[in-house]
C-alpha cells in the first residue's frame, strides 16, 4: 500500500512514521525542501533514540527509513492508495490542495484530512468525488498516541469508511468513529477541562497552582489544565476553543476565556515562549499550591461533572458510541478514566444534582444538564450497565 502524506511538520512526519512502521510505502510531500530535510533529520533522531532504548534494532530502523521518500510535487502522489493531509488549519488552503490533488490521483484513491476541528463535509465539497473524502485525526505525537478519530462526512461512502477503519486498525491504533461535528470527540469533550478551570480561576476561587494540584491529586490527571495549556500553547488552545465556540453557534458551554486571550495577545504562549500561566525561566520561583482538601474536592468535582456532562451530551447527540467516547478520552488525551465510566462510578444522580446546583447558583446555560443524564437518573440506569452485566 502506498500512502501519501501532505505536510512534513511534526504531525505529518509522525503519521508517515506510523504508516512506514506498519509496512506501507510512504511519500511525504511539502513545498519547501528545508521542511522535508527537517522531517528526515527528525525521523533519524527518533529512530536512533528507539535503538538506544532497545525498542528497535538497526535493521528495523533502516526498514522504516527505506519505506519513506520525500517529494516536493503533489504529482508525485499520483500512485497513492491513501493520502492524508496534515497542513495548516485553514479551510480555503485545504480545499485548494485537495482540489489539485484530485487531478493527479486515481479515482479510487482515498483523500483524507487530519484536521482537528474543521468540517470534513466542507473539505469534501472541493472534490469532484466527495465520497472518497474522510477525516483521519491523529493525536500528537502520532507514533505514541493510540487513538485515531475517523470522521466520515455526509458525502463519504460506507466503503471508504470501512476501508479506513481497517487500515488504521492494521496500523495498531484504536479507532474512535465520530460524527462530523465541531471538535469531533476529543476537542469537544475536553473543552471544560480548560474552560471550567479558567472560570474557577477568574472567579478568584483558587489560584492556578492550586487548581492544577487539585485535578492531579484527586483526579489522577497527568497534567493540570494550566500546565497542559502551557504545553499545548495558549495560542493554539485558545484558537481551538474560539473555533468550537463559533461552530456551535456561540453556545455558552464553549465560551472562551479573556484570561487566555490576553495571554495569547501578550505572547505568553507557554513553554514554547518561556512564559504562560507559569514562568519557565531558570530563575523562576515555583508556585506553591494551597493544599486545602475541601477546596480541592470542590474544584475537582466541578470540573469533572462538566466533563461528564459534555461526554454525555456527545452521546445524546449520537456523535459517537459510549465506548468510543471513553476510548477517545483515555487514549487520545490520557484521561485516567473514561468520563462515562466515571459518571457511573460517581452516580448519575450525583451528576444531575451537581449540575443543577451550579445552574441554580449561576443561572447560566453553560451549566444545563444533558437530557440523557436526567433521563437516566429517572430510570435508574448507568452508561455501561449492560456491558458490565455481559462481562460478569
Amino acid at each position: 500500500m502506498i500512502v501519501g502524506v501532505i505536510g512534513s511538520g511534526t504531525m505529518g512526519s509522525g503519521i508517515a512514521q506510523v504508516a512506514a512502521t506498519s509496512g506501507c510505502k510512504v511519500k511525504v510531500f511539502d513545498t519547501k525542501q528545508e521542511a522535508l530535510d527537517r522531517s528526515k533529520q527528525a525521523l533519524e533522531k527518533i529512530l536512533s533514540r528507539l535503538i538506544e532504548k532497545g525498542r528497535i534494532d538497526q535493521t528495523e530502523k533502516m526498514r522504516i527509513q527505506g519505506n519513506i521518500s520525500y517529494v516536493d510535487s503533489l504529482k508525485d502522489l499520483k500512485d497513492a492508495n491513501l493520502t492524508i493531509e496534515a497542513i495548516i488549519e485553514d479551510l480555503d488552503i485545504k480545499k485548494k490542495v485537495f482540489s489539485e490533488l484530485e487531478t493527479y490521483v486515481a479515482e479510487d484513491t482515498i483523500i483524507a484530512s487530519n484536521t482537528s476541528s474543521l468540517s470534513i463535509a466542507s473539505i469534501a465539497s472541493s472534490l469532484q468525488k466527495p465520497e472518497r473524502c474522510i477525516g483521519i485525526h491523529f493525536f500528537n505525537p502520532a507514533p505514541l498516541m493510540k487513538l485515531v478519530e475517523v470522521i466520515p462526512a455526509v458525502q463519504t461512502s460506507t466503503q471508504v469508511t470501512d476501508k479506513v477503519v481497517e487500515i488504521i486498525n492494521g496500523w495498531k491504533k484504536v479507532v474512535a468513529l465520530a460524527k462530523d461535528t465541531p471538535g469531533f470527540i476529543v476537542n469537544r469533550v475536553a473543552r471544560p477541562f480548560y474552560g471550567e478551570s479558567l472560570r474557577i480561576y477568574e472567579e478568584g476561587l483558587a489560584d492556578i497552582a492550586t487548581i492544577d494540584w487539585s485535578l492531579k491529586t484527586l483526579g489522577g490527571f497527568r497534567m493540570g489544565p494550566f500546565e497542559l495549556m502551557d504545553f499545548i500553547g495558549n495560542d493554539i488552545n485558545y484558537t481551538v476553543t474560539e473555533t468550537v465556540f463559533k461552530a456551535f453557534y456561540y453556545d455558552p458551554r464553549y465560551k472562551p476565556s479573556f484570561t487566555q486571550k490576553r495571554l495569547s495577545e501578550a505572547g505568553y504562549l507557554g513553554r514554547k515562549s518561556g512564559k504562560g500561566y507559569y514562568d519557565y525561566s531558570d530563575t523562576a520561583v515555583k508556585d506553591t499550591p494551597k493544599e486545602d482538601k475541601v477546596l480541592a474536592a470542590y474544584i475537582f468535582n466541578r470540573v469533572l461533572v462538566m466533563l461528564i456532562n459534555e461526554a454525555a451530551d456527545a452521546l445524546f447527540w449520537n456523535i459517537a458510541s459510549a465506548e468510543d467516547i471513553d476510548n477517545a478520552m483515555t487514549k487520545g488525551v490520557n484521561y485516567p478514566k473514561g468520563l462515562l465510566a466515571w459518571a457511573d462510578e460517581k452516580g448519575i444522580d450525583w451528576c444531575v444534582t451537581m449540575l443543577d446546583n451550579l445552574y441554580n447558583e449561576y443561572h447560566e446555560d453553560r451549566y444545563r444538564c444533558s437530557p440523557i443524564l436526567r433521563r437516566m437518573a429517572k430510570e435508574n440506569r448507568t452508561f455501561f450497565s449492560k456491558k458490565l452485566v455481559a462481562d460478569n
